[in-house]
């Protein structure tokens, strides 16, 4: 059934409110159309998504749609469209359209390190979740990496950081984009989120007496939706490049030296 499933892609490559000070020091007010590798970083996960053999066709989300499809190459699957304000009120907005085909697999400009075989397997082992989210482990992660710096979720089994990849099954995981859209500005959203299941589990989470896979479950159950952690084997795909060591870490990779 894995297998049988094609994804419309999502690319999120808005922008945040404001100055984007890192943007700013490549000579460009948008984070999408930072240099990596020697092109607009955009173009490295929308390439990855076309080759991809799970991925039907590719929407790019921007608040300048014009001006990211002109560094983007011609593809007849691939289009550009409008974004909201945030993130939430994007998705909503897919979420309520009739016109969307589902299922969803959303991912965001600043994957730079995205391949294809990373995205067929996060679409094969995400299959039959109404929500899945990748994630890499710490250990995988730092044996390629030993001084890559990532936000880490430590649990019962194993820290993880977020690999910026998730599935989206329905419209049913409305719920699911509300709670997050009650976060989004948050900087610790992750803890938020948990909190909402309650001191007990809070505090379970916190001294690391439940893994990942409980906190997903219980949360699944407050929302009504099955929700999957993907544990993705390539550890690169949990780096992206949000700001300047990111960027000279990715471009140490992609040049061999890293």
């Amino acid at each position: 059934m894995a297998r049988s499933l094609t994804y419309t892609a999502i690319v999120l490559a808005g922008s945040r409110p404001g100055r984007d000070d890192f943007a700013a020091q490549f000579g460009t007010d948008m984070k999408a159309l930072v240099p990596v590798g020697g092109e607009p970083m955009v173009r490295r996960p929308v390439r990855a998504l076309l080759a991809s053999k799970s991925i039907g066709d590719v929407i790019v989300l921007s608040q300048a749609p014009d001006r990211i499809s002109a560094v983007v190459p011609t593809n007849e699957r691939l289009s550009f469209r409008q974004s909201d304000a945030t993130i939430a009120q994007t998705m909503l907005a897919i979420c309520d359209d009739p016109d969307t085909r589902w299922p969803l697999l959303v991912t965001t400009a600043d994957h730079a390190l995205l391949d294809a075989s990373t995205v067929d397997q996060f679409a094969e082992q995400g299959a039959g979740a109404d929500v899945a989210i990748g994630v890499v482990r710490q250990r995988n992660l730092l044996a390629r990496l030993p001084d890559a710096e990532r936000t880490w979720l430590r649990f019962r089994g194993g820290a993880y950081t977020g690999a910026n990849l998730f599935i989206l099954a329905s419209p049913a995981v409305r719920p699911a984009i509300e709670l997050w859209r009650s976060v989004e500005q948050d900087r610790k959203k992750a803890w938020r989120v948990i909190s909402l299941l309650g001191p007990a589990v809070l505090l379970s989470a916190f001294f690391r007496l439940i893994s990942l896979d409980q906190v997903l479950s219980q949360l699944g159950r407050k929302l009504g939706l099955k929700l999957r952690a993907v544990r993705l084997s390539n550890p690169l795909a949990g780096v992206d490049v949000d700001k300047p060591a990111d960027h000279t870490l990715v471009e140490g990779i992609l040049a061999g030296k890293a």
